[in-house]
C-alpha cells in the first residue's frame, strides 16, 4: 500500500472515525482503524461491534491495498505532523512507514483480515431529514435517557416513530419523558426503531446547522446514517420500550405560562445550597400567579419568586431540581406552558402553542416543613 494526502484531511478523518473505536478490549483489531488505498482515495473505517463510522478521503494512491493501525496512536502522530501533505506506505509484515517534511515514523499494523465484518443494511427504507432539525431533536431528547438500565437496556436509547409525514423522538429514564416532533417529507409506511443514546450522540458530532440533509437507511437489526462523507452504523435495540402515551396525564387541575429564562434563572439561584452529598428537593408553591421556590439543606434556606399567569388550583410539588432544569434548558421558546394535576402528578412543559415538545418530569414527595 502506498499513497499521498492531505494532512489536515486525514487527520480530520481519522479523528473522527476514532469515535466509534473500542478503547476497552483485550483485541487490538478493535483497538484500530481500517486504512483501505483505493484507486480513487482513502477508506477509513472504525467499529466496535456496536456502533461504526466509515469517510472517505481523497489521496493519490501509488499502490491498493489495506492495514490495521492503533487508532490513539495513528491519530497523535497524524495530528503532529509538520508537513502539508503525508506518505504512507506498509510492507507485507504491515508495517507503516509515514513520511511528512522530516518527520518519519516506522508503525507496526496488523492484517486487515483481523477486522470484523461490518453489517449490511440493504432493502431498508429510505428517510431525509435536515441535519440542523435532527441535531435538534436530538438535543432536546437525549438528556432523558436512562444512563444504566439493566432491566431495560431499550430504554438507554432514542426512539424514532416515522409516520403520516411527521417524526417522533422520545427518550425516558423512568423519571423523566422527553418527546419532540417534526414535519418531514415521508410518504412510507409507519417505521419505530431505537438508537443507542451513544450512536445519536456521536452522530450529532458531525453534523453541521446548515440546509444539508442527513439519510437513514434502517434494516432489521440495525441503521445506516449518511452524513456528507460519513456512514454511521449501528445496531437497533431490541426489546419492550415503554408505552409512554399512558404516561402523559390526561388532565390538569393548573396551567401555567412563564418566562422560560425567568424560570431557569430562579432554579439555579435556589438550587446554589443543593448539591449530591445534600440531595434535597426543591419546593415550588404555585399561587397567586407566581411560583415561590424554595430549598433546605444542611447548609441554610433560599427562597425566590417568579411571576407566571395561571389558572387552576394552588399547587405545592417538589422536584429534583436537576431534572427540572434539564428539561427547561433545552427548551427552545421565551416562554414554555406549564400543566399540573395535584402534588403527586408528573408536570408536563410545553410550547405555548403547538405540540413540537413535551417534557414529563415525575414529582419528589416534600416532607411537612
Amino acid at each position: 500500500m502506498k499513497f499521498v494526502c492531505s494532512t489536515e484531511q486525514l487527520s480530520l478523518a481519522a479523528h473522527n472515525v476514532q469515535r466509534a473505536v473500542s478503547m476497552k478490549t483485550t483485541l487490538p483489531a478493535l483497538e484500530s482503524i481500517r486504512i483501505e488505498a483505493q484507486e480513487d482515495g482513502l477508506i477509513l473505517t472504525g467499529y466496535d461491534l456496536e456502533f461504526g463510522i466509515i469517510t472517505s478521503i481523497p489521496a493519490r494512491v501509488e499502490e491498493k491495498g489495506s492495514i490495521l493501525i492503533n487508532a490513539r496512536i495513528f491519530c497523535d502522530i497524524v495530528k503532529k505532523l509538520p508537513a502539508e501533505n503525508v506518505r504512507i506506505e506498509s510492507d507485507e509484515l504491515f508495517t507503516a512507514n509515514i513520511v511528512s517534511g522530516e518527520a518519519k515514523y516506522s508503525i507496526k499494523g496488523t492484517s486487515p483480515d483481523e477486522f470484523p465484518e461490518l453489517p449490511s443494511v440493504t432493502g431498508g427504507i429510505p428517510i431525509v431529514i435536515n441535519q440542523g432539525v435532527l441535531k435538534e431533536m436530538v438535543r432536546q431528547t437525549i438528556f432523558a435517557v436512562a444512563v444504566q438500565d439493566a432491566n431495560k437496556v431499550i430504554h438507554t436509547g432514542i426512539k424514532f416513530t416515522i409516520v403520516d409525514k411527521t417524526i417522533t423522538l422520545v427518550a425516558v429514564d423512568g423519571f423523566r419523558l422527553a418527546i419532540r416532533k417534526e414535519v418531514i417529507d415521508y410518504d412510507g409506511e409507519e417505521v419505530s426503531f431505537v438508537v443507542p443514546a451513544k450512536t445519536m450522540s456521536e452522530l450529532v458530532k458531525l453534523t453541521m446547522d446548515d440546509d444539508s440533509d442527513v439519510s437513514l437507511g434502517i434494516g432489521k437489526r440495525h441503521i445506516v446514517f449518511t452524513v456528507g462523507e460519513y456512514s454511521i452504523i449501528s445496531r437497533l435495540l431490541e426489546g419492550e420500550f415503554l408505552n409512554y402515551k399512558t404516561a402523559i396525564p390526561s388532565s390538569n387541575s393548573t396551567a401555567v405560562s412563564v418566562n422560560t429564562k425567568t424560570l431557569i434563572d430562579s432554579i439555579e439561584r435556589t438550587s446554589l445550597i443543593i448539591s449530591d452529598r445534600l440531595a434535597t428537593p426543591l419546593r415550588c408553591l404555585f399561587n397567586d400567579n407566581a411560583i415561590k421556590i424554595s430549598s433546605i439543606t444542611q447548609i441554610g434556606t433560599a427562597t425566590d419568586r417568579v411571576p407566571i399567569e395561571m389558572k387552576g388550583e394552588v399547587v405545592e410539588i417538589g422536584f429534583n431540581n436537576r431534572f427540572l432544569l434539564d428539561a427547561l434548558r433545552v427548551a427552545d421558546t421565551d416562554e414554555v406552558k406549564i400543566e399540573l394535576n395535584g402534588s403527586v402528578s408528573p408536570i408536563i412543559i410545553t410550547p405555548p402553542e403547538g405540540d413540537a415538545f413535551m417534557f414529563i418530569v415525575l414529582p419528589v414527595r416534600l416532607k411537612a416543613e
